[in-house]
């Protein structure tokens, strides 16, 4: 389905302060049934009412997603949770108390009242309460509990500025709140806390480290490690089955020892130079002086891995803008934060190569 054409309202927003007339504009969007794009710590989200099963509906229209994809429910508080979930669990309680507000979203088992649009058919619902003041002063003014994927076409890397929704979604979408760039720059951790021990499905903004020293026992399902993980046919997560974040030409994802990487992207790119193409590399700051004879766009330092987090997705953008013809990334480690970097990474890559 063609998504219709909407006069998009793009409007800065003080994160200081959000201001009143602004989110007082936004919020009845939301409530009526249209789509706003907003900030949160991690992302920029694209909302609808997740009671309204049509604007929700318009969400996938909008970035032309996958209808077997689900979504994750926004909230304003934590008690708000029962609204949307049948039940809490101690190890819910534990997480929600450590990681609410914030970068975490948890598996839940969904009530009957949530459109399948949302559930994409499963008996659960993913729930999470961001930690930003534009998110939350928007929710409120809603009344409604928002769906939110992020705010991107579907496939695209994921928008950490206003002007990446801007790009993607403009005449799309009804309402975009620019606040500035976000501080995370990687979605949410996914942790599917229905069963006896808690399951990260999406690695993210919550290391599992933070989680295993809050709860104890976790586990890491094998999609959280960038492979396609399904149940039923079905995604247990957002972000789990289709291909993510990518730019629009082939990449090459290279792992490894960092030595043995760049010996094997160097390599590749005077392969690819003598073909006459034009090669673009995306790298760690500390190796991107080895590939004088590419486009090199740096995505943060290994001695930060926050910083790569952070600047993930404004290099896929900008790398993907240079006009090359194919695209070597360099990865990294696979702990803490480096674990939802390189889960990132994987599922933009068109090939893995690990040596």
């Amino acid at each position: 389905m063609t998504a219709k054409q909407r006069n998009t309202v793009y409007q800065h927003v003080s994160v200081a302060g959000p201001e009143p007339e602004i989110i007082g504009r936004a919020g009845p969007v939301l409530r009526e049934g249209g789509l706003v794009a907003f900030p949160t710590e991690t992302v920029y989200g694209l909302g609808a009412n997740a009671l309204d099963a049509g604007a929700v509906g318009e969400i996938f229209t909008a970035k032309n997603r996958p209808a077997d994809n689900p979504l994750i429910v926004h909230l304003e508080r934590k008690e708000q949770v029962y609204n949307v979930a049948l039940k809490i669990n101690r190890t819910a309680e534990k997480l929600m108390s450590a990681f609410c507000p914030g970068p975490l979203t948890l598996v839940l088992p969904g009530r009957s009242n949530l459109p399948v649009e949302v559930t994409a058919g499963l008996n659960t619902v993913a729930v999470r309460i961001p930690d930003h003041p534009v998110a939350l002063a928007l929710f409120r003014e809603a009344g409604v509990p928002v769906a939110a994927p992020s705010a991107n076409l579907s496939g695209r890397p994921s928008p950490t500025t206003g002007e990446h929704v801007l790009e993607d979604l403009k005449g799309k979408v009804d309402m975009i709140l620019d606040s500035g760039p976000v501080g995370v720059g990687v979605e949410s951790t996914v942790v599917d806390v229905t069963g006896d021990i808690p399951l990260i499905l999406r690695p993210g903004g919550v290391t599992p480290r933070q989680i295993e020293e809050t709860v104890g026992s976790v586990e890491l399902a094998p999609g959280a490690a960038g492979n396609y993980e399904c149940a039923g046919g079905k995604p247990l997560s957002p972000g789990l089955k289709h291909k993510h974040y990518a730019p629009s030409v082939p990449m090459f994802l290279v792992e490894g020892i960092t030595e043995n990487a760049v010996k094997v992207i160097m390599k590749f790119i005077c392969e690819y130079k003598e073909k006459g193409k034009d090669v673009g590399v995306l790298s760690p700051e500390e190796s991107a002086h080895r590939y004088s004879n590419a486009k090199v766009v740096e995505y943060g330092s290994k001695k930060d891995p926050a910083s790569m987090a952070v600047g993930l997705y404004s290099a896929l953008r900008e790398i993907d803008s240079l006009g090359v013809d194919i695209i070597l990334a360099e990865g990294i480690g696979s702990e803490e934060i480096e674990l939802a970097v390189m889960d990132r990474l994987r599922r933009a890559a068109d090939k893995v190569i690990k040596i």
